[in-house]
């Protein structure tokens, strides 16, 4: 199988550049830095040729942030570019993780394995919620698959089938990219997850996020607390009701 990997780097977060390089160097894979969208250098018309508001349901409730809509078009690129090569899966790293050099190799196989399968397998930092359904186990490393998906796009494997399938539901976008992937009811695809997967999140000790927000007042956060609540009470709403087919094997 033909397989590749990108790290997403943003070309002016310079402090991050060094950790890039040797995440693709150690990754495990051939690959290369993929020069990510930034969203702040984006104009007015192209923000608004790429988004729009209540797409699918549950509405989304907060605005989209210019770096936001930046990474959700640079995942995107690269599933194009999953489709252009004619690649069979791609492993997509964003440049603010680290490799455990023990774990990850191990949860990258696992991965590779069932790629087929899943078509899109997250690579997580933090352990699943709840009580997932046990796809696959290598040691310590555990496939799972859960009603919500969990968010963050830290690490992904990503099938060629997939790519395509979510180039297909994204071409208007109204959410973040982690946020539309829990969203297996209008993509019709359920991301898998792995933990412990070997990856660590290190954007503190580089620069911080490169997606920033403002300061909020009381009031504002706290109306965002109900919105969030509510939005994530559709969420479960319509995972319940998700037509969304499983993995072959589970039901």
């Amino acid at each position: 199988m033909q397989a590749h990997a990108f790290v997403l780097h943003l070309t002016r977060a310079r402090k991050r550049r060094d950790n890039a390089h040797a995440l693709k160097e150690n990754c495990g894979l051939p690959g290369e830095l993929w020069a990510a969208v930034d969203g702040t250098a984006l104009d007015a018309a192209d923000l608004s040729a790429e988004t729009g508001a209540r797409l699918f349901q549950p509405a989304y409730p907060f605005p989209l942030k210019p770096g936001e809509i930046g990474c959700f078009l640079s995942h995107r690129q690269i599933w194009a570019e999953i489709l252009r090569r004619d690649l069979s899966h791609a492993l997509i790293l964003e440049d603010d993780v680290t490799l455990d050099p023990d774990t990850f190799p191990r949860a990258l196989a696992l991965a590779t394995a069932n790629i087929g399968t899943c078509g899109y397998i997250q690579l997580q930092d933090r352990p699943p919620q709840g009580s997932p359904r046990l796809i696959d186990q290598s040691g310590p490393c555990r496939l799972t698959l859960a009603d919500i998906p969990q968010l963050r796009t830290s690490a992904q494997l990503v099938s060629r089938a997939a790519a395509r399938r979510l180039l297909d539901a994204s071409e208007t976008i109204d959410r973040p990219i982690d946020a539309f992937l829990q969203c297996h009811w209008h993509t019709g695809l359920r991301p898998a997850a792995i933990h412990p997967a070997g990856i660590r999140t290190i954007a503190d000790q580089l620069d911080g996020s490169t997606i920033q927000g403002g300061r909020k007042s009381l009031t504002e956060k706290l109306w965002r607390e109900i919105a969030r609540f509510r939005y994530r009470r559709g969420l479960a709403r319509h995972a319940r009701a998700s037509t969304a087919p499983m993995p072959e094997g589970l039901q």
